[in-house]
């Protein structure tokens, strides 16, 4: 492993330092997850205070996570050339920047709404910058933590995602609804700012002598000719993108599904997301413990994408049978509600065990530029799904959008389980000769 110049290595690490690292990391993906995953929480208020219909809101949600998916690689790379240290400590400086900049120019006011081109230019950059921070903290998991750990740590770091989604239906709606806009922005600045303190504080490279043996071990299990020349991680780069569209129709447009047609109050809303984000943090944990013990991670993954299926195809035969009388009925609207939270946590419940299994595939030493590929494809679906769903609504209403969404995580369940290459499974086969 080649140690970066802009991240000095102290002289001496006590065992639990990984756990600084890790938690680090989980601040760094909380901090961003708040902003990506919050803001679209906010999405019947931001379309009444910019003046927005819904294929213009779904465009705008979606410019964040094209953001993202076009700077992921790029970062991915940077953080397996660099180091972990300084790709956190320049993305989450210059994303809390960018935030302070919409704070001042892209929020509406009294007598004043910004703009299109703020709002989407800012979301823009929001991403850009912000993707830095899951291929540098996933790095340096892969890096501080051994084979035995790895899951549970991945998993870990993995439920930030819905922690700061959690934090941001919790909080944002309120900050947005009693003070604006613009104190949105400052406050997901704030927490950008305060998580690369932590970084600051807590990243570092490993000792040599265990970066090393890291190197070695990485180097060998990684495929010879890098990540973006491996058919195998690119299948499950495809499945990881293609499993996160039924993901972010909740995230995006959940809000506006409960509001519009389930005509759910504010704090109905607010609870559902705040569950299905929970869920998904418990879920993460336990996953990764419980996949690290049985060593079946491609097992999970399957069972997760064919539970998927099921469960927004069941999401999508209510919408039809609830067809326009779900207003008139509380047991319609509850089972709503409770179908809707489930399937979230449910699509929401694989990453982490997926991104260690394609972290593991391509090797520590390599898991930066792996990840960038992973989350390149999460966010190109994040532009896609949320400009696809008015269209979709348009043609054949709710029903149709969550029928799509069942459709995405039937396609992605061959996908996450990496086929072996020829040569592992000759090696496989001559081991087994020989034990018998």
């Amino acid at each position: 492993m080649t140690h970066s110049p802009f991240s000095p290595i102290p002289s001496s690490f006590t065992p639990r330092h990984r756990w600084k690292v890790l938690a680090a990391g989980v601040a760094a993906n909380a901090a961003f997850s708040v902003a990506f995953s919050g803001i679209p929480m906010t999405a019947v208020l931001m379309r009444t205070g910019y003046q927005l219909d819904n294929a213009t809101l779904g465009l705008v949600l979606g410019l964040m996570g094209l953001g993202i998916a076009v700077s992921e690689l790029p970062w991915g790379l940077l953080t397996d050339r660099w180091g972990d240290r300084p790709v956190l400590l320049a993305g989450l400086g210059s994303t809390a920047l960018a935030l302070v900049a919409m704070a001042l120019w892209a929020a509406p006011a009294a007598g004043h709404i910004p703009g299109l081109g703020w709002l989407g230019s800012g979301l823009l950059l929001v991403g850009l910058l912000g993707g830095s921070v899951n291929g540098a903290s996933g790095r340096a998991v892969m890096t501080w933590f051994d084979a035995s750990e790895r899951g549970l740590a991945m998993s870990i770091r993995q439920t930030a995602v819905p922690m700061g989604g959690g934090i941001g239906a919790l909080v944002l709606p309120y900050v947005a609804l009693h003070f604006g806009f613009a104190a949105l922005y400052g406050l997901l600045a704030l927490l950008c700012a305060l998580s690369a303190a932590m970084s600051w504080a807590w990243v570092h490279e490993p000792p040599i002598a265990a970066a090393g043996d890291t190197a070695l071990s990485a180097s060998a299990a990684a495929p010879k000719n890098g990540p973006l020349r491996d058919a195998r991680v690119w299948r499950i780069v495809a499945g990881i993108g293609i499993l996160c569209a039924p993901q972010f129709a909740v995230l995006s447009f959940g809000t506006v599904f409960l509001h519009d047609f389930g005509h759910a109050g504010l704090a109905t809303i607010t609870a559902t997301m705040v569950f299905v984000q929970v869920g998904a943090m418990v879920m993460r944990v336990w996953s990764g413990r419980w996949t690290d013990r049985n060593r079946n991670r491609p097992a999970y993954l399957r069972a997760c994408s064919g539970l998927t299926v099921l469960l927004f195809a069941g999401l999508a035969v209510l919408a039809l049978a609830s067809g326009a009388h779900a207003a008139d009925s509380a047991a319609l609207r509850i089972a709503l509600v409770v179908l809707l939270g489930v399937s979230g946590v449910c699509v929401s419940a694989w990453h982490g065990v997926a991104y260690t299994e394609l972290a593991t595939l391509a090797g520590a030493s390599r898991a930066g530029t792996a990840l960038g590929m992973a989350n390149t494809s999460v966010f190109l679906v994040c532009f896609v799904t949320p400009f696809s769903i008015p269209h979709l609504l348009a043609l054949q209403g709710w029903p149709m959008v969550w029928l799509a969404a069942s459709a995405c995580a039937l396609v992605a369940m061959p996908l996450l389980v990496a086929r072996p290459a020829a040569a592992d499974q000759k090696l496989a086969k001559t081991a087994l000769s020989r034990s018998t």
